[in-house]
């Protein structure tokens, strides 16, 4: 049976970073087209924290959030919709690690492995990143079925001290869509 014909939804993890241009409203943008995609719906979203760039650091301040979805498209089809957005906003691949208007990242989907040439899951680099830790720590439920919530958990106490991270503003998507639709 093929993906296509499966209406099962699963559920999965994006890191959204942004930090040009207008950084939290591409963020916000970015999670209104994603909830308008048929087999996609925006569950829950974290705060936004302001980070210090990675790899390449000569650049601006970035703003990163995490946010759970559920859907019913497949992991590559949930990746071909976030590349698209990505490409709607603005985002340009000069630099690797280098600015951009809107980054998202699939970080997890049900526990599934994968490693394919343009995809790798659990995201490879997620436990180093307390960029992707924080933000995730506010929307992974403790009781998560398929495990995700004792990684955080432990990858965080392990980056303890480490961070260049702060707390930047508690999330109003939900609100800002509920207004939006009035």
């Amino acid at each position: 049976m093929n993906s296509h014909a499966t209406s099962e939804c699963s559920e999965a993890y994006i890191a959204l970073g942004a930090n040009l241009g207008d950084r939290e409203g591409n963020l916000m943008e970015a999670l209104e087209r994603l909830d308008e995609v048929p087999g996609i719906e925006v569950e829950r979203v974290s705060n936004l924290y302001e980070t210090e760039p990675v790899g390449y650091v000569d650049q601006p301040m970035f703003l990163n959030m995490a946010a759970a979805v559920s859907t019913s498209l497949s992991p590559h089809e949930l990746l071909a919709v976030m590349q698209q957005i990505e490409k709607q906003l603005g985002r340009v691949r000069h630099i690797h690690w280098g600015p951009r208007t809107v980054d998202l990242d699939l970080l997890w989907m049900e526990g599934r492995r994968l490693d394919t040439p343009d995809l790798v899951l659990p995201h490879p680099r997620m436990q180093e990143r307390a960029f992707v830790l924080r933000p995730l720590a506010d929307i992974v439920p403790e009781l998560e079925p398929s495990g995700l919530y004792p990684v955080v958990k432990t990858a965080l106490e392990n980056l303890e001290g480490k961070e260049g991270i702060q707390l930047w503003k508690t999330s109003s998507w939900r609100s800002v869509s509920a207004l939006s639709e009035n």
